[in-house]
């Protein structure tokens, strides 16, 4: 191959290359999504896609009842849940040292 078939070559396959990195993030971020929602339970703790925090109340199959405060309760979409929090405490580190 010549230098400048090459250079065609490569001018041809990255774009090719830009366009199937992008389309498998993009399975991956929709993986990611429909794993999330399927494990929703109530009485998980969550984060809305907007940013407001509540716990789950009622769960089906379209809506989300969350509760932000003691009686106050919200209806969601169930798409709008962006992420489950842990529950978990994190481990104190250093602490009373």
């Amino acid at each position: 191959m010549t230098g400048a078939a090459l250079g065609n070559l490569l001018i041809l396959a990255l774009p090719l290359l830009l366009i199937a990195f992008l389309v498998m993030t993009q399975r991956r971020r929709q993986r990611a999504t429909a794993e999330l929602q399927s494990a929703l339970a109530v009485g998980d703790e969550v984060c809305t896609t907007s940013g407001l925090f509540g716990k789950i109340v009622e769960l089906d199959d379209k809506v989300a009842t969350l509760e932000v405060s003691p009686g106050t309760r919200l209806r969601f979409d169930r798409r709008a849940i962006g992420i489950k929090q842990n529950l978990t405490p994190p481990s104190p580190s250093g602490a009373g040292e």
